[in-house]
């Protein structure tokens, strides 16, 4: 008999009032479609409100949210940005089905979107990282840095998703928003996938849910992500991974739209994010821009 890996901490109890709201938001997102782990994720930050506030949903005030997210000054941008989209997208909808007598969340100032600089993680953090990791985490950074998978693709790997055509193994990806892109892969990661669980854990499985857990069958896209972050050195995250094999496709073939339909962005400026330039690239323009590009006497003294 094998003990089961954690998949994740069990979420803690929500107060008295909330419950039967959250239960009702949730099937009203279930009935919208909204893909499991953007439900996952909003009934998190609801779940977490619900806790801090101590009060009941009815209750809830412009006011009383404005000040408890006032407190938040550990949050990001992006982090902040999510918060506030879960609020008013729960409240919004509880005041629409006359759940609650006025909807609190449109206190919540407008938090522009900021522009963030691409940092793919370097060659010691990903050598470093797989000497720290595990089997089965090895497998995790590799479908990161390898295939540009985001943390909740890699969690949704199955075995039945890989496919062998004519030139080489491609890769069924599961997408943010339900939408599905097939991937070309390296026999590498191909052989990874088609040893399936068994291959970086004894006893389990060679085919089905390649990280089996208890999200649906398989290991929830957060746990997936602290796993992995636990093997990165410092502040990195399994996301710079991604950030990584952006940059490294962008500069092995120059096709910024090639690099878009491998990550799945709907939008090349987002892909533009991710490809980080050179600094040899830049030191090469401004060289260019100033003049002939003749070198100067202290230059070539030098």
């Amino acid at each position: 008999m094998t003990s089961r890996k954690k998949t994740g901490p069990a979420p803690l109890p929500v107060p008295t009032g909330w419950d039967t709201l959250i239960k009702g938001y949730r099937q009203h997102q279930l009935a919208a479609g909204r893909p499991s782990t953007t439900i996952a994720t909003r009934l998190s930050h609801i779940a977490r409100i619900a806790r801090a506030l101590d009060t009941p949903p009815t209750a809830v005030t412009g006011n009383t949210l404005q000040a408890w997210f006032s407190t938040q000054t550990q949050w990001s941008i992006e982090t902040r940005r999510g918060y506030r989209n879960s609020a008013r997208s729960f409240f919004g909808w509880a005041h629409e089905d006359a759940r609650i007598a006025a909807n609190p969340a449109t206190a919540l100032p407008h938090i522009p979107a900021p522009v963030p600089l691409p940092k793919p993680a370097p060659d010691r953090i990903w050598k470093e990282a797989l000497i720290a990791a595990d089997a089965r985490t090895t497998v995790m950074l590799h479908l990161a840095c390898g295939a540009g998978m985001r943390r909740a693709e890699v969690a949704q790997v199955h075995t039945n998703d890989l496919i062998e055509s004519f030139d080489g193994y491609q890769l069924i990806v599961h997408g943010k928003g339900n939408k599905k892109r097939v991937i070309p892969i390296t026999d590498e990661i191909a052989a990874m996938i088609q040893r399936g669980a068994a291959g970086h854990t004894p006893g389990s499985s060679p085919t089905g849910w390649l990280f089996p857990g208890n999200d649906n069958g398989h290991l929830s896209p957060r746990w997936v992500g602290t796993l992995c972050a636990k093997v990165m050195p410092e502040v990195w995250t399994m996301h710079k991974l991604r950030h990584r094999f952006a940059t490294r496709a962008y500069r092995a073939t120059r096709n910024i739209r090639a690099v878009q339909r491998l990550l799945g962005h709907a939008s090349v400026a987002t892909t533009q994010i991710y490809t980080a330039v050179d600094d040899h690239e830049m030191r090469a323009a401004v060289v260019g821009a100033s003049g002939s590009g003749v070198q100067t006497p202290w230059q070539t003294a030098a």
